[in-house]
């Protein structure tokens, strides 16, 4: 069993545009360095989530990389940029701060494809809700006030970075969470 989920992982270029922004908000020059017992993401596992598919079976892997592959094939490269801030499920009472990321039709389309093609090779999707593209920046595991925080990032734009290629990442949890690359499948623009 393998814990996974499929993602996007951003140019270096993109994450540390967002790094300079979160860098001042958290030294306080905006005003806004957090509630008690929010707990900032890592860098290296800064990504946004297409689908999270939780425990998978060892046995369900080879038919997971044929229908993620294809489905990357069928959606062309993605120009995206990332803007503004929220908070789920809401700023007043967040658990969970994080950058945006506009969600258009093609973006939308490659997440449900992904999601569709997952459950047929037998990867049942977990916690499917409407998708929203964000990329997670901090966890309260209290509903917060993190008003302040959206606020000092809501200005934020970053440059346009170009996705070319899906993940599949497995993710080790314990007391130092990671994230370990298991295959990237390239998008292919095939209509």
């Amino acid at each position: 069993m393998s814990r996974l989920f499929v993602a996007l992982l951003p140019p270096p270029e993109a994450l540390s545009e967002i790094a300079v922004a979160v860098d001042r908000v958290r030294a306080g020059q905006e005003g806004a360095a957090g509630p008690p017992g929010l707990r900032w993401i890592d860098r290296a596992l800064w990504h946004v989530t297409l689908a999270f598919l939780g425990e998978v079976p060892d046995r369900v892997l080879p038919g997971l990389h044929v229908r993620l592959a294809r489905a990357a094939s069928r959606h062309p490269s993605l120009t995206l940029s990332f803007a503004g801030s929220g908070a789920f499920p809401s700023p007043g009472r967040g658990r969970v701060l994080w950058v945006g990321l506009p969600s258009g039709p093609p973006l939308k389309k490659l997440a449900d494809s992904v999601a569709a093609g997952a459950r047929r090779a037998g990867a049942v999707e977990k916690d499917r809700m409407r998708f929203h593209p964000h990329l997670t920046l901090a966890r309260a595991r209290e509903g917060a006030d993190l008003w302040p925080l959206v606020h000092a990032l809501s200005g934020f734009n970053g440059r346009p970075w170009e996705a070319k290629a899906i993940h599949l990442m497995r993710s080790h949890l314990g007391p130092h969470v990671r994230y370990e690359p298991v295959e990237a499948y390239s998008l292919g623009g095939r209509d």
